[in-house]
Parts: structure tokens; C-alpha cells; sequence
């Protein structure tokens, strides 16, 4: 007898999670789908491309609507969910919709973080996590005015560079002394914020943002120092938090994220969670390859198939700024039992980085020449044992002195 599988969030996780069900355990549901935007399934990622100008929103779709026809799926565009009762099985839509279900499965992303000062609710202010987000900068940015963008992470340095492709005068906002400090030391911050200058983006680090300014539309923002920081548009991209209010609503357990076991199984058996919403051992994710992984996971546990669940790892960051090469995995911190081998190049704009601890790859930062990240990535997994190519390393995967290239042998 087919079985109801309802999903609620229709980005890239469940999207992915469908295509791996539909391999594993083909009729076995019929699936309904509840997706807050009005549009089918489309690659966040490409979101920063589309800001820019360098991709259209078409070439964004993953699924377009006769994938969710073919595969007999009812997809409910435009459609909140409100409310979930476990007792009945039943979810229903802030559009007064109601579907039934036998497992469900909650994918509602995460929301990003508003900072809590005087006129964050102005017109002008936006964030940055879909579509519709890019769309309005889009407007905005045909002004050519003043942006100002709240965060010097991924989602902020993309969005400034975007808006700064489409022609405004772009500053960016970031309280701690340097960029992205949660995946580049402080050199290699230091040379992300040389290069964003280049382009024409200001900068502005251990920026405190005090106030919004303007009477019904942004006109600028106070820092704490007293600055004024002229503004026409202001972007928010101070972080993300996962989206767990309807779950935690529907009493399920709920810590930073919806808690999940390594198959993806919250406290109740019949409901999943995956993608950035979900919290596993923990850790919370917004990378694009851990969801995959929960995706994978998430189909084989409603397929009835054996799997060794999800397994926490590392994953590499890379910036999507056209001319800027980055790449950073791992662990920058110090410790007694740690050492790190740097080759800087000012002239050719390089930085490389890689900290080491009892003869194992745990951290690399690439700067200006990214080629061997992702062998370093591969040392790093695998936990190679580097002692033989230790005084070479840091030239890469091509260039080991006379020592074999491939690591294993070298171990």
C-alpha cells in the first residue's frame, strides 16, 4: 500500500533527498510538497551569480515543473505551513490547506539573524537568503546609490560584490577585526580585505552598527563610535539561525536546531528533518555538501535501507567572488602540539597556510591559489600521515622534491 510522505521546504536538501528516494524505493510514497516561496526548486548557490548578472534565475532551477509532474508529486507553491499535529498526522497551511501524513518530513531552512537596533524595520533594510532577497536588491541597485552591507562573511561579501557589479557604491560593516574570521586567520582576512578594496568595495572591520538612520527609508547607518555611514540600502547578512519554530510548536525536541539522530529521525519516528534546520550531535550545517549527505541519509531511511547514517566532517568554504581565489578548511586555532607552514608571496597576491598536529593535515588556508585545496582536503579526510613531505608540502600536490606525489606512498 503506497504511503503519504509529506514535505515541508522545498530547497536543495529535499530536492536531493526525492531524486536518492525515488532510486531507492520507487512508488513506494505518494509525496506532497508545502514550499513557502511561490517557485519550484532552484541552487542557492547560484543566488550570488544571479546578483550579479553573471546567471539568470532560469538557470538556477534544479526541478523545473514537469520534473514534479512526471514524478506524480503535489507541490504546494506560495503554501506556509502553520501548524503540525502529531496526533491526527496532519499539517496545514497558513493558505488553510490540509494534507495527512504517514512520515513527514521538515525542511524549512533557516531565517537570517536581524540585528536588534533602532530602524531595522525601515524600508531599504533586506537580508539575503532567497530569491525574493535578490530580486528587491536588484531594484535597489538600479539607483546606483549607496549600499551598505551588515556582515563580512560568505553571504555578505558575495551580496556586496553583486551589488558592486551592478553599479553601487558598495561599503561593508563586519564587527570583528577581520573577514570571515571563522574560516581565515587573521593574514589571510587581512589580504580578502586588500583585494575587496581593489575592487572598489569599502571596508570596514570592528565596525559596531548602532542605529539605522532615516525617517520611512534608510538614509544611513550610526556605528557605535559615532560614524554616520550614508545608506540608500542595507543588507543584512550578520549570520543565520535555523528555522525550528514549527517544530519546536509541535513539540518535538528542539535545541539550536531540530534535533535529529545520525538517520536523520527527530524525537518523533514518523518526522525527519534535514538541511540547515536539522541538529546533529550538536553541529548545525549551511554547506551545500553536509545536506547533500543528510539527503542521501534521510532517503535511505524512508526506504527501509541500511545505512551508517550521517558522519560529521569538514567541509571546505570557498568564496563565490569572481577574481578572488579562496579556499579554508578545518582548525586555526592554537595549541601546544600544533605547527603551521606559510608561504606568503605578496607580490603575486598568495597566501598559503597549512597547521599541522602529530604529522596530520587539521587546517589549510589558500589565498590567491586554490588548485591543491582539494588534495589538501583529501590529506585532511584521510588523516595522511605527511612526515615524509613535510618539507615540501606546502608547495602542493604537483611539486614534492623528489618525494612520490601521491601521500599514501610517502606515509
Amino acid at each position: 500500500m503506497t504511503e503519504k510522505l509529506v514535505i515541508i521546504g522545498n530547497g536543495m536538501a529535499p530536492g536531493r533527498m526525492l531524486e536518492h528516494l525515488f532510486e531507492y524505493a520507487p512508488g513506494r510514497y505518494d509525496v506532497t510538497i508545502f514550499n513557502a516561496e511561490p517557485r519550484v526548486n532552484y541552487d542557492r548557490i547560484m543566488l550570488s551569480p544571479v546578483l550579479s548578472g553573471e546567471k539568470d534565475y532560469e538557470q538556477t532551477i534544479i526541478h523545473g515543473d514537469g520534473w514534479y509532474i512526471r514524478n506524480g508529486i503535489v507541490l504546494y507553491k506560495g503554501h506556509k505551513i502553520v501548524a503540525i499535529d502529531r496526533a491526527t498526522k496532519t499539517i496545514t497551511s497558513d493558505r488553510g490547506v490540509s494534507a495527512t501524513y504517514d512520515k513527514l518530513v521538515i525542511a524549512t531552512g533557516s531565517v537570517p539573524f536581524i540585528l536588534p537596533v533602532p530602524g531595522n524595520d525601515l524600508a531599504g533594510v533586506l537580508t539575503y537568503r532567497d530569491l525574493d532577497d535578490v530580486n528587491a536588491m536588484l531594484l535597489a541597485a538600479q539607483s546606483r546609490a549607496k549600499a551598505v552591507v551588515i556582515g563580512g562573511g560568505l553571504l555578505g561579501l558575495e551580496a556586496a560584490a553583486g551589488l558592486q557589479m551592478r553599479g553601487m557604491d558598495v561599503t561593508v560593516l563586519h564587527l570583528m577585526p577581520t573577514l570571515m574570521e571563522r574560516q581565515l586567520d587573521a593574514a589571510a582576512g587581512r589580504l580578502l580585505e586588500s583585494a575587496l578594496r581593489e575592487r572598489g568595495i569599502e571596508v570596514r572591520t570592528s565596525a559596531n552598527t548602532k542605529a539605522i538612520l532615516g525617517a520611512k527609508r534608510v538614509e544611513g547607518i550610526e556605528l557605535a563610535d559615532g560614524t554616520v555611514v550614508p545608506a540608500t540600502l542595507v543588507v543584512m547578512a550578520a549570520g543565520i539561525r535555523p528555522n525550528a519554530g514549527l517544530a519546536k510548536t509541535a513539540a518535538l525536541t528542539v535545541n539550536r536546531g531540530i534535533v535529529v539522530d545520525t538517520r536523520m529521525r527527530t524525537s518523533d519516528p514518523d518526522i525527519l528533518a534535514l538541511g540547515e534546520c536539522a541538529e546533529i550531535d550538536g553541529h548545525t550545517y549551511g554547506l551545500v555538501a553536509p545536506l547533500y549527505e543528510m539527503a542521501k541519509v534521510a532517503a535511505a531511511t524512508l526506504a527501509g535501507r541500511e545505512t551508517s547514517g550521517f558522519v560529521h566532517s569538514e567541509t571546505p568554504t570557498k568564496l563565490k567572488v569572481t577574481g578572488i581565489d579562496l579556499f579554508s578548511i578545518g582548525d586555526f586555532a592554537d595549541g601546544e602540539d600544533r605547527q603551521d607552514i606559510v608561504l606568503r608571496d605578496v607580490s603575486a597576491g598568495v597566501y598559503k597556510r597549512v597547521i599541522i598536529e602529530n604529522d596530520r593535515v587539521i587546517g589549510t588556508v589558500l589565498f590567491g591559489e586554490t588548485l591543491d585545496g582539494a588534495w589538501f582536503n583529501d590529506l585532511q579526510k584521510r588523516a595522511v600521515n605527511i612526515a615524509g613531505i613535510r618539507d615540501t608540502l606546502i608547495f602542493g600536490q604537483s611539486y614534492q622534491g623528489g618525494i612520490p606525489q601521491d601521500p599514501m606512498v610517502a606515509a
